[in-house]
């Protein structure tokens, strides 16, 4: 494998370029995000093609992928038409992800039911690693947690970092004598991973009468900026501390009971908070709670309160709950008063969406369900609550831990795009804007190459059962596309956006579109299994029932300059923010490539008002503005059609487009939406639901120029003469055309980041309207 490699190698022009010139912001985003230090006497980071050796040398060896697959996978990586996940181009062929405690860290997302307190720790393991994690909080797994017995009185000793480095200790140890138990927090993941797990395990140990004085030693902890070798980045224990004394405040409010599905996200999002440690929107977090469970649906109601002078706070003791996204399940088919109140208060609130179980679940087990038939049956029985007596009658065999594990595949990952219980997500990505509408051989070699970036992840072992469990029964794998809308219209023209325009009626020519669209996303289907299957097949693992997915795509998608996922792009032209910390070296590259920089939202002065200079003392995170033209942005018409204008139901047509002939786990999806559409969506979901459409679970997010004009945000429509004026200024400012070598310049010391994030959404780029409200 080493040699096929370096066979390829050999055959490629000898010019290593930092970053092919495929996007405006694709340096920017490569550099901030995939790229690591690499391993020459500079110490710099590495460049497109030593990301692209070192990624598929990594599948290669995992994979045990054969020359042709290894060269297959080389150039439709190198040319931008499919590559893997983001975390495996951040961890993929390090040694670091060769140890099996680290298997975790090659995947973006993962969900895990809450049944008992190492669910807890698995998951703030989880996201040290860059996971996503998605928690399943209903009272039927929930219920399973011992009820709190003791008070837990925390006291903290010891500074971070005091302890001489040779002698730091890297396992957490705990010592219990009488009612006191004393914890020596370990240096390491594992170590922050025990010391929260067990605080957690000492509010219901029966050894203590009624109460634990818990002592935390952090001496042993490295200090903020250290390095964090293998993983990359650097340490940021700054809310360390924090975690277990609010942790114990949860929990000394709970004695005498089981914990509620609030307070256990509250448990789970403030090791999150500890994690991230920044001042983000979100994190990666989904949660998903019962839809009768009325503490769950008003978890984040008046999580912003607004004082008489007019100005916003937010409950201190709630705060952690921004972290995650909250989702109900429904496992009955939700009326239609309840889809229109779910869609009211996601437009208002961002939070309430639903999602129905049995179609999920029935998708799940698609090898069983083989015919529309007996999809539309167990559908039906599953609504009435039959659904485990259907299976046991239909499948007398079938051991009652695989009927459970069935019934339970409603799990999503953070973005929504995956089925599963107790699962890891794995994926790919095909980047149609790079694709030939008309060359269906390309097409096929793009979702070929996706195919086998996820396969070879298959092979992967988790040390957790649970996890290792659920990939024997029901391996995930999940072959993405981003720039569909882009592919889309150089595919069919610009009277395919006229038609969007029109609200995708089912005219004559709108149904010959939607034929069309079926054809191509039939076929890409179609491809990714038979690859997979094949694959499995040779290596002797389990076939996935289901392959296919749509990621929402936010930060890859920058790297080709695709529209995210199936999604329009926000206008034919933008300006496009990326977020970067004040002096970060790939900003002030950005600074010397021409891109202007401003202060982020959070940058204000004593008097409330944004700051204007970028260099201001009072500065703490910049924006680089990079303007956007779309690929279609120039043929003629493209520039009458008012994007923004498309409507909430037209969305929701294309969406079900995907989900019925693309998509075989769910497609991530925002649908962007007006006050007047309230009603008329909630309706189309309902009827989605009531009519086994395919329907399973949407975001939903009020346009902004709907509620008022928030400044700065992560995109700002401009018109063709401001996008001109907006280049040629870019160009004045210009000091090297080579990104890599002005970033050079700058790039000394640690790198802050560690890879992507789990969650990949441009919906969390985008502010509470509470909080901007109160800017």
């Amino acid at each position: 494998m080493v040699q096929d490699l370096e066979r390829i190698r050999s055959d490629r022009p000898s010019a290593n370029h930092p970053f092919p010139e495929s996007a405006p912001a694709a340096n920017p985003v490569f550099f901030r995000t995939y790229s690591r230090r690499s391993g020459n006497a500079n110490h710099l980071r590495e460049t497109w093609e030593q990301v692209c050796d070192r990624t598929l040398h990594g599948l290669a060896k995992l994979g045990q992928l054969t020359p042709v697959e290894v060269e297959h996978l080389d150039r439709m990586q190198r040319s931008l038409k499919s590559l893997p996940s983001g975390r495996w181009l951040w961890v993929g062929g390090t040694s670091w992800i060769e140890n099996p405690d680290n298997f975790s860290g090659a995947y973006n997302c993962t969900s895990t039911n809450v049944v008992d307190w190492r669910a807890f720790g698995l998951m703030m393991d989880l996201a040290m690693m860059g996971c996503g994690t998605g928690a399943v909080l209903e009272p039927k797994y929930i219920s399973q947690l011992p009820a709190i017995r003791n008070r837990l009185n925390v006291v903290l000793k010891g500074e971070i970092g005091t302890a001489i480095v040779a002698q730091r200790q890297e396992e957490t140890t705990i010592d219990i004598t009488g009612n006191t138990a004393t914890m020596q927090v370990g240096d390491s993941r594992r170590g922050w991973v025990t010391s929260y797990q067990t605080l957690l395990e000492l509010s219901t140990d029966e050894r203590f009468p009624e109460a634990v004085e818990v002592t935390v030693d952090l001496s042993h902890v490295r200090p903020a900026g250290e390095t964090l070798k293998g993983f990359g980045g650097v340490a940021n224990p700054i809310r360390l501390p924090a975690l277990y004394q609010r942790c114990a405040a949860i929990l000394n409010k709970a004695i005498g009971r089981q914990l509620t599905s609030v307070e256990c996200c509250l448990l789970i999002d403030e090791a999150a908070v500890t994690i991230v440690a920044g001042n983000i929107r979100r994190s990666a977090g989904m949660r998903q709670g019962d839809s009768e469970d009325a503490d769950f649906a008003a978890a984040k109601e008046n999580l912003w309160q607004q004082d008489a002078e007019g100005n916003w706070r937010i409950d201190p003791e709630r705060d952690s709950l921004r972290m995650a996204n909250h989702t109900r399940v429904f496992h009955h088919k939700p009326t239609q008063e309840e889809c229109m109140a779910a869609v009211r208060k996601q437009f208002y609130s961002g939070e309430g969406a639903i999602q129905w179980a049995g179609e999920a679940i029935a998708r799940s087990s698609v090898d069983l369900l083989s015919t529309a038939e007996l999809k539309a049956e167990f559908v039906s029985v599953y609504e009435q609550g039959q659904a485990r007596k259907w299976l046991q009658e239909h499948y007398p065999t079938m051991s009652d831990d695989e009927i459970e594990h069935r019934l339970g595949r409603y799990g999503l990952n953070p973005c929504g795009e995956i089925l599963g219980k107790n699962f890891h997500c794995n994926l790919a990505e095909v980047h149609l804007n790079q694709l030939d509408p008309h060359n269906l051989q390309d097409q096929e070699d793009a979702f070929t190459a996706g195919a086998l970036s996820v396969a070879a992840l298959l092979n992967h072992r988790f040390q957790e059962p649970r996890y290792q469990y659920s990939r024997d029964l029901d391996p995930i794998v999940g072959v993405s596309f981003t720039g569909l809308f882009d592919f889309f219209v150089h595919a069919f023209g610009v009277e395919w956006l006229r038609w969007w325009e029109q609200g995708r009626p089912d005219t004559v020519k709108g149904l010959e579109f939607k034929t069309r669209e079926q054809q191509y996303l039939s076929r890409w289907k179609e491809t990714v299994h038979r690859v997979v299957w094949d694959y499995c097949d040779r290596h002797n693992l389990k076939r996935p029932n289901r392959c296919t997915t749509v990621q929402p795509a936010g930060t890859k998608s920058l790297l080709t300059g695709a529209s995210p996922g199936w999604h329009p792009p926000k206008a034919q032209r933008f300006i496009r923010r990326i977020t970067f910390r004040k002096n970060d070296p790939v900003a002030l590259a950005c600074l010397d490539y021409g891109y202007k920089i401003v202060p982020s939202q959070s940058d204000k002065d004593e008097t409330g008002r944004l700051l204007d200079d970028a260099f201001d003392p009072r500065c703490t995170e910049w924006l680089v503005e990079i303007p956007v033209e779309v690929s279609w942005a120039n043929l003629p018409g493209a520039d009458e059609i008012e994007i923004s204008k498309f409507s909430a139901l037209a969305q929701m047509d294309f969406y079900m487009q995907v989900q019925k002939h693309y998509t075989t786990h769910n497609t991530s999806a925002t649908i962007e939406l007006r006050e007047h559409e309230i009603d008329e969506l909630g309706d189309r979901i309902y009827r989605a639901i009531r009519d086994d459409e395919g329907y399973i679970s949407v975001a939903l997010l009020a346009r902004f120029d709907d509620l008022q004009t928030f400044p700065r945000l992560p995109f700002e429509p401009i018109s063709k003469q401001q996008y001109d004026q907006l280049i040629q200024e870019v160009a004045a400012r210009r000091k090297t055309q080579n990104f890599h070598q002005a970033l050079s310049g700058y790039d000394l010391g640690e790198m802050v980041e560690a890879g992507p994030a789990g969650c990949d959404s441009d919906k969390c780029l985008l502010p509470d309207p509470q909080e901007s409200q109160g800017s």
